[in-house]
C-alpha cells in the first residue's frame, strides 16, 4: 500500500516536469505558488506574415488558405494555462480565460 506522501512527492515531480516542458515550448511563468502547488503559464501571440501567406495562397491556387486559417486561429491569440495539483494529489491542466 502506497502512502500519501509518496504519491504526493511523485505527483510534485510530475508537476515540475510539466512546467519544464511548457517553458521549453515557449510559455512563461506568470504566477507561481508553492503552498498550493499551482502555476499560471502564458504564451504571447505570434505575429504572422500575412503578405507571405497571401503570396503562397495565390501560388497554390488557394489551397494554402486552409493552413493560413489554422495558423491564424492557433497563433494569433495569447494563451494562458493553469497547471496545478488538487486536494487529492491529482495533476490537472486547464485553459485560463484571458481578456
Amino acid at each position: 500500500m502506497k502512502s500519501y506522501s509518496l504519491t504526493n512527492e511523485k505527483n510534485l515531480d510530475r508537476f515540475y516536469e510539466i512546467i519544464a516542458a511548457k517553458t521549453r515550448n515557449g510559455f512563461v511563468v506568470t504566477e507561481h505558488n508553492e503552498k498550493l502547488p499551482y502555476v499560471v503559464l502564458s504564451k504571447e501571440k505570434k505575429e504572422l506574415n500575412h503578405a507571405l501567406h497571401l503570396f503562397i495562397s495565390l501560388m497554390t491556387l488557394g489551397f494554402w488558405v486552409i493552413v493560413w486559417i489554422y495558423l491564424i486561429l492557433n497563433f494569433s491569440r495569447k494563451k494562458d494555462i493553469l497547471v496545478a495539483v488538487d486536494e487529492d494529489g491529482n495533476l490537472f491542466e486547464d485553459k485560463c480565460l484571458s481578456a
